[in-house]
């Protein structure tokens, strides 16, 4: 009876130590529920704000906002045409800077005759170093610089191993997406200060999200601008300048021409025009976002997910990209 009463004991003490912990972790784990609800709800409301409720509402006045001239760089193909013509749609001025001069003109020509805008062009390669610099200073010297988009960008062939990669390769995507936003900011940041008011747009790259192997130099090279763009902004915020980190997913331009998918249009892979209409409308709203709403989900999932799953994917997705590259290349 006596050991009986004594194992009655024992259980009784130990149901009420893990009646304890059982309150205890329902407490965290209501907490923890609570607090991804409330969450998730702001980051509703914040996807909202930027994505839809712009749409629905009047345009900005940008040339009023910011100034009458936008310059944009890599402008005669992909995202920086796309938002060239964005930017004239809303009355700004456009000054192009690439490095072909045919297609300059073209797109100039283009731009000046359907959007009743004035138009200017600059030829700049900006994989030669210091060397298009002084030209650029020159040519802008007395131009009311209100936005600048730092689009220029190049991309591998096709995602490769890092010691695949030439050194040419390797100096052209450090001159051309991390030299060049520095220099064109530096250019052009002085005189928005003095007007105190300006907008500086750095392209970016959702492979800024976590480390994605095979796209490592690139990636590397997006998260650069991505932090270049943050710091700055809350350097020159209270100077009337607004600087923002756009970080798209895979968008149907040329620089997508290593996937014969992602050339294609559709609901993961909107087309150039598409997605500049929607990213133009969060100049001004965020600092820092990926310019379109769908993009904007897988950029929150990424960022909920481990790195290792992360990049796993990445891996497997970058592997299938490039032997569909080199199938089509033996071809």
């Amino acid at each position: 009876m006596a050991a009986v009463d004594r194992f009655y004991l024992l259980y009784r003490e130990i149901s009420r130590s893990c009646s304890f912990y059982i309150e205890a972790l329902a407490i965290v784990g209501a907490w923890y529920t609570v607090r991804k609800c409330v969450s998730l709800a702001f980051d509703t409301y914040s996807m909202l704000r930027l994505h839809l409720i712009p749409k629905l509402g009047g345009e900005i006045d940008l040339v009023k906002r910011y100034g009458k001239w936008a310059v944009v760089t890599g402008s005669t193909d992909g995202i920086g045409k796309a938002y060239a013509e964005e930017l004239a749609k809303r009355g700004v001025n456009i000054i192009l800077i690439s490095r072909n001069k045919a297609k300059l003109e073209a797109v100039s020509r283009s731009i000046s005759e359907t959007y009743k805008v004035e138009t200017d062009f600059v030829v700049a390669d900006f994989s030669k170093g210091r060397e298009p610099y002084p030209a650029i200073k020159e040519a802008l010297k007395d131009r009311e610089i209100g936005i600048l988009v730092n689009n220029v960008g190049i991309f591998y062939p096709y995602p490769d191993y890092f010691t695949n990669l030439s050194e040419d390769m390797l100096w052209d995507m450090i001159n051309v997406n991390i030299a060049s936003a520095n220099m064109m900011i530096h250019i052009v940041l002085p005189g928005m200060v003095k007007k105190k008011k300006g907008a500086i747009v750095n392209v970016s790259s959702a492979s800024c999200c976590q480390p994605t192997p095979m796209m490592t130099t690139y990636g590397a090279s997006k998260t650069y601008l991505d932090y270049f763009s943050r710091a700055l902004h809350y350097e020159y915020a209270s100077k009337g300048i607004f600087v923002q980190s756009l970080t798209p997913f895979v968008i149907a331009t040329k620089m997508a021409a290593c996937s014969g998918t992602a050339l294609e249009r559709s609901f993961l892979f909107p087309s150039a025009e598409e997605y500049a209409s929607h990213a133009i409308s969060t100049l001004g709203l965020s600092t820092r976002t990926t310019g379109y709403w769908k993009h904007a989900i897988k950029f929150t999932l990424g960022e909920c997910l481990p790195e290792w799953i992360w990049a796993w994917f990445a891996m497997n997705f970058c592997r299938t990209v490039r032997k569909e590259a080199i199938t089509c290349k033996v071809k």
